[in-house]
């Protein structure tokens, strides 16, 4: 049996070498040029950067590309590809290809080899991570900051866990291209107006695309305009847009549906449960609250709950939450459960770091940073709902604006989407004149035709235009819809 291709490296007789294989990463890319099929079986997400030998990596990424592109992978049709490599000259030239199809043993366990490389490159990085963690531990400088090398860690920690480290903080503009292909196809063959995750809002679908990767979304407006609702509805609408299209045997890379954690600072996780439960049964969730309900509407709530039962929407309700806590959190829910969006209410009641909490500025500035890297860190959209200032309020024309946003600038400018949630009805509601007078004729015609008709104001849009889209929302149930002249449709997710 012919001997397996070895590397001599410089740092052989050190007593402490960074693990690796050079014979297996040799064996699984001979297996790959006797028999192409070999990589199909590979399960794992080998990456060329996860070789330990630079040469090697190189090969296994020009064989991507080749398969990628329907070609036969051959010593022969790789040959052009390596004639002026100058780590391939000093094995012999391009003749080193032919070298690796020598010993077929590489067959027999392929899948093997492939894991033992993934494996031992998480180990590189592991070492790497560890090195880095001495290191800053045994800064004992003044600008030290021990809370902000724990998060660190923590989130290189995460990266080595999902297999990323430092090989996934750069990308050829092959794969950054393929990947926005992907989502023009996507929005494509959903009829041209939803290429990321579904809002369920057909009107808001058709506005923006939908909900995307590494996107943070503000979602803003004054107490009572329904922040929550709509942010609920979202959740549940994503989260049950993912079971359905499971149940389809629709991939998932391929659907606008995700699994969602909603951290609520602000209400309990069953009374948000009770939102939920109370817009699928169609009972008023101030009746549900208060029990004023008859055997048939607890029946059809049973049957809501039901239903619902296996709904992937993770809620967190603990208080007081820093921005630290909540990205960890995030993290183990994405590593656990593949969560593919994140809903926070609201940024004002998150906690900074304890150096920040003396400034409330540079506190909200750190929050929507936090939120903006953690939606980037998970390649997942990222929305944050936000309080507005009472500056709201004095004003004649109530709509709001950017700088209506409370307590710091950095969340216009940290946010990719800004929108505002605004219900005229709610304050005309206040300016109700005596019945009797031609004042209050006038005034109720005005009602009955914007009673029940929510605007969201799109302020900024990174990678759109801005403007408004109409909803219906029914308060006595929470829900937001579309109005029914909307000439959107999606008859099978709506």
């Amino acid at each position: 049996m012919a001997e397996l291709i070895r590397f001599a490296a410089a740092n052989e007789a050190e007593p402490q070498r960074l693990p690796r294989n050079i014979e297996a990463e040799a064996a699984f890319l001979g297996a790959i040029l006797i028999d192409n099929r070999v990589i199909e079986d590979v399960s794992i997400k080998l990456q060329p950067d996860h070789f330990f030998e630079p040469l090697h990596g190189r090969i296994f990424e020009q064989i991507l590309r080749l398969i990628d592109r329907n070609m036969l992978v051959t010593p022969v049709t790789l040959k052009p590809f390596f004639e002026a490599d100058e780590s391939m000259r000093e094995l012999g030239g391009p003749g080193y290809l032919i070298k690796l199809t020598a010993d077929g043993a590489g067959l027999i366990g392929a899948r093997d080899f492939a894991q033992q490389i993934y494996d031992l490159a998480l180990l590189r990085e592991l070492v790497t991570v560890g090195r880095t963690l001495v290191d800053n531990a045994l800064d004992t400088s003044e600008s030290v900051d021990p809370k902000g090398q724990i998060e660190a860690a923590e989130s290189a920690l995460y990266k080595v866990a999902e297999g990323e480290g430092e090989t996934g903080s750069m990308k050829s503009f092959l794969t950054a291209s393929t990947e926005a292909i992907r989502n023009v196809e996507k929005a494509l063959n959903s009829g041209g107006s939803l290429s990321g995750i579904t809002t369920g809002l057909n009107s808001i679908n058709a506005k923006c695309g939908g909900l995307h990767n590494s996107d943070l979304v503000i979602l803003a407006g004054r107490p009572g305009m329904g922040k929550t609702s709509l942010a609920t509805n979202i959740a549940f609408n994503a989260a049950r847009r993912w079971v359905r299209e499971r149940e389809d045997g629709i991939e998932e890379s391929k659907g606008a549906g995700a699994k969602v954690a909603f951290f609520s600072l602000e209400m309990s996780a069953d009374q948000l449960a009770t939102r939920i439960l109370a817009e699928q049964s169609g009972i008023s969730s101030e009746l549900l609250r208060m029990g004023k309900i008859s055997r048939d509407d607890f029946r059809e709530l049973s049957r809501a709950s039901r239903e619902l039962q296996d709904l992937p929407l993770f809620i967190d309700d603990t208080p007081a939450l820093t921005i630290a806590a909540l990205r960890t959190r995030a993290r183990r829910l994405q590593r656990r459960h593949g969560i593919g969006l994140i809903v926070v209410d609201y940024l004002q009641l998150l906690q900074g770091s304890s150096r920040a909490n003396d400034n409330r500025v540079n506190e909200i500035s750190e929050i929507s940073r936090g939120l903006k890297t953690l939606a980037k860190e998970l390649s997942i959209p990222v929305v944050a709902l936000s309080q507005l200032s009472r500056a709201v309020e004095q004003r004649e024309d109530k709509t709001p604006m950017l700088s209506d946003l409370r307590e710091s600038g950095s969340i216009e400018q940290d946010a990719d989407m800004v929108w505002f949630v605004y219900r005229e009805d709610y304050y005309e509601l206040m300016k109700k004149p005596d019945e009797g007078t031609p004042a209050f004729e006038a005034w109720n015609e005005k009602m009955e035709r914007i009673h029940g008709v929510a605007e969201l104001i799109i302020s900024k849009q990174r990678h759109g235009s801005t403007g408004r889209v109409r909803m219906k929302f029914e308060a006595k149930i929470t829900r937001f819809s579309d109005l029914a002249d909307d000439q959107y449709a999606d008859a099978r997710y709506d």
